[in-house]
Protein backbone atom coordinates (compact mmCIF):
# COMPACT_ATOMS: atom_id res chain seq x y z
CA UNK A 1 0.00 0.00 0.00
CA UNK A 2 1.56 3.64 -0.92
CA UNK A 3 0.00 5.93 1.33
CA UNK A 4 -0.03 7.96 -1.78
CA UNK A 5 -3.00 5.78 -3.33
CA UNK A 6 -5.11 7.18 -0.25
CA UNK A 7 -5.60 3.20 0.15
CA UNK A 8 -5.31 2.30 3.90
CA UNK A 9 -4.77 -1.24 5.40
CA UNK A 10 -7.47 -3.56 5.90
CA UNK A 11 -9.97 -2.38 3.70
CA UNK A 12 -12.04 -5.29 1.79
CA UNK A 13 -12.72 -4.37 -2.12
CA UNK A 14 -14.05 -7.27 -3.59
CA UNK A 15 -17.51 -8.33 -2.85
CA UNK A 16 -17.89 -10.38 0.02
CA UNK A 17 -20.62 -12.69 0.69
CA UNK A 18 -20.49 -14.27 4.36
CA UNK A 19 -22.61 -15.86 6.21
CA UNK A 20 -21.64 -16.46 10.18
CA UNK A 21 -20.77 -20.38 11.06
CA UNK A 22 -18.47 -21.94 12.97
CA UNK A 23 -14.70 -21.89 13.01
CA UNK A 24 -12.94 -24.56 10.66
CA UNK A 25 -12.03 -27.71 11.62
CA UNK A 26 -8.25 -27.59 13.96
CA UNK A 27 -6.40 -30.18 11.79
CA UNK A 28 -7.25 -27.56 8.85
CA UNK A 29 -5.58 -24.78 10.72
CA UNK A 30 -3.32 -26.02 13.23
CA UNK A 31 0.31 -26.21 11.15
CA UNK A 32 -1.32 -23.03 9.33
CA UNK A 33 -1.68 -21.16 12.23
CA UNK A 34 1.72 -22.02 13.49
CA UNK A 35 3.19 -20.90 10.88
CA UNK A 36 1.60 -17.91 11.60
CA UNK A 37 2.68 -17.39 15.06
CA UNK A 38 6.99 -17.81 13.66
CA UNK A 39 6.08 -14.63 10.81
CA UNK A 40 4.26 -12.81 14.22
CA UNK A 41 7.48 -13.39 16.25
CA UNK A 42 9.49 -12.28 12.80
CA UNK A 43 7.09 -9.07 12.67
CA UNK A 44 6.01 -10.17 9.15
CA UNK A 45 2.74 -9.87 10.68
CA UNK A 46 1.13 -8.13 14.00
CA UNK A 47 -0.83 -5.02 14.71
CA UNK A 48 -1.58 -2.57 17.56
CA UNK A 49 1.56 -0.38 16.34
CA UNK A 50 1.02 3.12 15.42
CA UNK A 51 4.31 3.34 13.71
CA UNK A 52 3.19 0.87 11.03
CA UNK A 53 0.00 1.23 8.86
CA UNK A 54 -1.98 3.71 11.47
CA UNK A 55 -1.79 0.69 13.74
CA UNK A 56 -4.12 -1.46 11.71
CA UNK A 57 -3.58 -5.23 11.39
CA UNK A 58 -1.54 -6.95 9.11
CA UNK A 59 -0.35 -9.98 6.79
CA UNK A 60 -2.66 -13.19 6.65
CA UNK A 61 -2.45 -16.53 5.99
CA UNK A 62 -4.25 -19.25 4.04
CA UNK A 63 -4.48 -23.21 3.14
CA UNK A 64 -6.11 -25.25 0.34
CA UNK A 65 -8.26 -27.40 1.45
CA UNK A 66 -8.40 -30.77 -0.35
CA UNK A 67 -11.24 -31.06 -3.08
CA UNK A 68 -11.97 -30.56 -6.88
CA UNK A 69 -13.86 -27.36 -6.02
CA UNK A 70 -11.57 -24.41 -4.86
CA UNK A 71 -11.72 -24.18 -1.18
CA UNK A 72 -9.88 -22.43 1.53
CA UNK A 73 -8.80 -21.15 4.61
CA UNK A 74 -7.82 -17.74 5.85
CA UNK A 75 -7.23 -15.85 8.83
CA UNK A 76 -9.67 -13.45 9.56
CA UNK A 77 -9.41 -9.64 8.78
CA UNK A 78 -7.87 -7.65 11.22
CA UNK A 79 -6.75 -10.14 13.28
CA UNK A 80 -2.85 -9.64 12.39
CA UNK A 81 -2.39 -8.04 16.55
CA UNK A 82 -3.08 -11.39 17.65
CA UNK A 83 -0.07 -13.68 18.63
CA UNK A 84 -2.02 -16.72 18.82
CA UNK A 85 -4.93 -16.38 16.83
CA UNK A 86 -6.44 -20.37 17.04
CA UNK A 87 -9.36 -21.75 14.92
CA UNK A 88 -11.56 -18.70 16.15
CA UNK A 89 -9.92 -16.25 14.10
CA UNK A 90 -10.01 -18.14 11.20
CA UNK A 91 -13.05 -18.66 8.53
CA UNK A 92 -13.65 -20.61 5.28
CA UNK A 93 -14.02 -19.09 1.94
CA UNK A 94 -16.19 -21.71 -0.16
CA UNK A 95 -16.03 -19.94 -3.33
CA UNK A 96 -13.82 -17.71 -4.99
CA UNK A 97 -13.84 -15.79 -8.31
CA UNK A 98 -10.88 -13.25 -9.07
CA UNK A 99 -12.19 -11.78 -12.27
CA UNK A 100 -15.43 -11.47 -10.75
CA UNK A 101 -14.04 -9.42 -7.87
CA UNK A 102 -16.11 -12.20 -5.66
CA UNK A 103 -15.47 -14.46 -2.20
CA UNK A 104 -17.76 -16.30 -0.56
CA UNK A 105 -17.11 -17.23 3.26
CA UNK A 106 -18.08 -18.69 6.21
CA UNK A 107 -17.25 -18.93 9.60
CA UNK A 108 -16.69 -16.72 13.14
CA UNK A 109 -14.69 -13.90 11.22
CA UNK A 110 -15.05 -12.58 8.08
CA UNK A 111 -11.84 -13.36 5.91
CA UNK A 112 -8.67 -11.00 5.46
CA UNK A 113 -8.71 -8.26 3.00
CA UNK A 114 -6.19 -10.32 1.14
CA UNK A 115 -8.38 -13.16 0.59
CA UNK A 116 -8.68 -12.31 -3.31
CA UNK A 117 -5.32 -12.26 -3.73
CA UNK A 118 -4.79 -15.53 -1.83
CA UNK A 119 -7.41 -16.91 -4.35
CA UNK A 120 -5.68 -15.97 -7.14
CA UNK A 121 -2.60 -17.93 -6.54
CA UNK A 122 -5.02 -20.77 -6.07
CA UNK A 123 -6.46 -20.50 -9.48
CA UNK A 124 -3.42 -19.79 -10.98
CA UNK A 125 -1.21 -22.25 -9.08
CA UNK A 126 -3.10 -25.80 -8.51
CA UNK A 127 -0.04 -26.99 -7.28
CA UNK A 128 -0.05 -24.20 -4.51
CA UNK A 129 -1.02 -25.50 -0.71
CA UNK A 130 -0.63 -22.54 0.78
CA UNK A 131 -0.17 -18.79 0.68
CA UNK A 132 1.67 -16.31 3.22
CA UNK A 133 0.96 -13.03 2.88
CA UNK A 134 3.44 -10.63 4.79
CA UNK A 135 4.55 -7.06 5.45
CA UNK A 136 8.56 -6.48 5.34
CA UNK A 137 9.83 -3.01 4.29
CA UNK A 138 13.21 -5.40 4.03
CA UNK A 139 12.06 -7.53 1.24
CA UNK A 140 9.71 -5.07 -0.08
CA UNK A 141 12.41 -2.31 -0.62
CA UNK A 142 15.07 -4.41 -2.19
CA UNK A 143 13.05 -6.44 -4.67
CA UNK A 144 15.11 -5.44 -7.42
CA UNK A 145 18.30 -5.90 -5.90
CA UNK A 146 16.79 -9.68 -4.99
CA UNK A 147 15.57 -10.26 -8.33
CA UNK A 148 11.86 -10.57 -7.22
CA UNK A 149 9.12 -10.20 -9.22
CA UNK A 150 6.83 -7.57 -8.61
CA UNK A 151 3.18 -6.24 -9.01
CA UNK A 152 2.73 -2.91 -10.97
CA UNK A 153 3.32 -0.50 -8.71
CA UNK A 154 -0.16 1.71 -9.72
CA UNK A 155 -2.51 -1.46 -8.92
CA UNK A 156 -4.02 -1.66 -5.46
CA UNK A 157 -4.09 -4.38 -3.14
CA UNK A 158 -7.47 -6.49 -2.60
CA UNK A 159 -8.72 -5.74 -6.50
CA UNK A 160 -9.30 -7.78 -9.69
CA UNK A 161 -6.03 -5.90 -11.12
CA UNK A 162 -3.90 -7.32 -8.08
CA UNK A 163 -5.87 -10.67 -8.84
CA UNK A 164 -4.84 -10.35 -12.96
CA UNK A 165 -1.01 -9.46 -11.93
CA UNK A 166 -0.47 -11.62 -9.20
CA UNK A 167 -2.19 -14.96 -11.17
CA UNK A 168 0.53 -13.68 -14.18
CA UNK A 169 3.56 -14.07 -11.95
CA UNK A 170 2.56 -17.04 -10.64
CA UNK A 171 2.43 -18.41 -14.13
CA UNK A 172 5.64 -16.57 -15.18
CA UNK A 173 7.70 -17.50 -11.96
CA UNK A 174 6.36 -20.51 -10.78
CA UNK A 175 6.35 -20.80 -6.59
CA UNK A 176 8.86 -17.30 -6.44
CA UNK A 177 8.41 -14.88 -3.46
CA UNK A 178 6.74 -11.45 -5.03
CA UNK A 179 6.37 -8.16 -3.71
CA UNK A 180 3.63 -6.08 -4.11
CA UNK A 181 4.80 -2.58 -5.30
CA UNK A 182 1.50 -1.14 -5.35
CA UNK A 183 0.98 -2.11 -1.62
CA UNK A 184 3.28 -1.06 1.34
CA UNK A 185 5.38 -3.70 2.23
CA UNK A 186 3.41 -5.79 0.95
CA UNK A 187 4.91 -9.93 0.34
CA UNK A 188 3.50 -12.66 -1.36
CA UNK A 189 4.92 -16.36 -0.74
CA UNK A 190 3.53 -19.61 -1.75
CA UNK A 191 4.32 -23.10 -1.72
CA UNK A 192 2.67 -26.70 -1.75
CA UNK A 193 2.61 -26.70 1.66
CA UNK A 194 3.52 -24.56 5.09
CA UNK A 195 6.87 -25.52 5.13
CA UNK A 196 7.87 -24.96 1.69
CA UNK A 197 5.99 -21.33 1.55
CA UNK A 198 7.68 -20.50 4.91
CA UNK A 199 10.97 -21.75 3.65
CA UNK A 200 10.98 -19.13 0.78
CA UNK A 201 9.66 -16.45 2.74
CA UNK A 202 12.42 -16.66 5.83
CA UNK A 203 14.58 -17.58 2.73
CA UNK A 204 13.83 -14.31 1.10
CA UNK A 205 14.11 -12.46 4.65
CA UNK A 206 17.45 -13.87 5.20
CA UNK A 207 18.63 -12.80 1.74
CA UNK A 208 17.41 -9.29 2.27
CA UNK A 209 19.18 -9.01 5.54
CA UNK A 210 22.13 -10.25 3.88
CA UNK A 211 22.23 -7.36 1.27
CA UNK A 212 21.60 -4.55 3.93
Amino acid sequence: MNEGQGEREGVVHYRLDFEPGPPPASENIALLDAWRHVLFRLGLIGGNDPARYHGLGFGNVSRRLPGADLRFVISGTQTGHLAHAGASQYCTVTYCDPSANHVVAEGPVKPSSEALTHGAVYVADPAAGCVLHAHTPLIWGQAETLGLPATPADVPYGTPAMAESVAGLCQRYPGEVFVMAGHEDGVIAYGRDEAEAGQRLVTALARALASV
